[in-house]
């Protein structure tokens, strides 16, 4: 089975471009569109080069309303089914739709003291964890600076746009460092 072609969504246009690949974001087709105006793209890694100087140039409002479009981790959304495809395939694979009472508990303390202290949702690139380093990380890094904080959701949200990208593209995963 093959897999979207950038060539060809490049040549149906912008709005075609968006609507195929605007999902990378979660719920910010905003980046891929923006990101349009670099292209034509000669393959995945110069896409995701494009996403990255868009939001290197985009406003703090811009770079925290991207943050604040993705859902808690074993959040409400996820309990009320209310997940986009993507992330609920995503938490599913970290084992957050298998959690104990316990783990579900311990998940909803932390998310509260985050989410008060910086006014986003824990963003993690799920795939690339389970459920136990997401505790982890998201125990450490309720601790942080609010900038590094911001850097860090921020590189979060590009490797899962990288993982779903490879997806859409139905290649190997591209690799994932920073």
């Amino acid at each position: 089975m093959s897999g979207l072609d950038l060539q060809s969504l490049w040549s149906g246009g912008e709005d075609a471009f968006v609507a195929a690949l605007g999902y990378l974001f979660e719920h910010s087709p905003w980046v891929v569109a923006r990101a349009y105006a670099q292209g034509p793209f000669v393959d995945a890694d110069a896409l995701l080069a494009a996403t990255s100087t868009v939001l290197a140039l985009a406003t703090q409002e811009d770079r925290l309303a991207l943050i604040r479009a993705h859902p808690q981790l074993a959040g409400k959304a996820a309990i009320a089914g209310d997940l986009t495809v993507s992330s609920q395939r995503e938490q599913k694979s970290a084992g957050l739709d298998r959690l104990t009472p316990e783990e579900f508990e311990r998940f909803h303390a932390l998310n509260r003291v985050y989410q008060e202290r910086f006014a986003f949702p824990f963003i993690v690139c799920a795939r690339l964890n389970d459920k136990t380093s997401i505790l982890a990380a998201l125990e450490a890094r309720s601790s942080q600076d609010e900038a590094a904080e911001i850097t860090t959701a921020l590189l979060e949200i590009s490797r899962i746009a990288r993982l779903r990208l490879a997806d859409a593209l139905n290649a190997a995963p591209l690799e994932t460092k920073a």
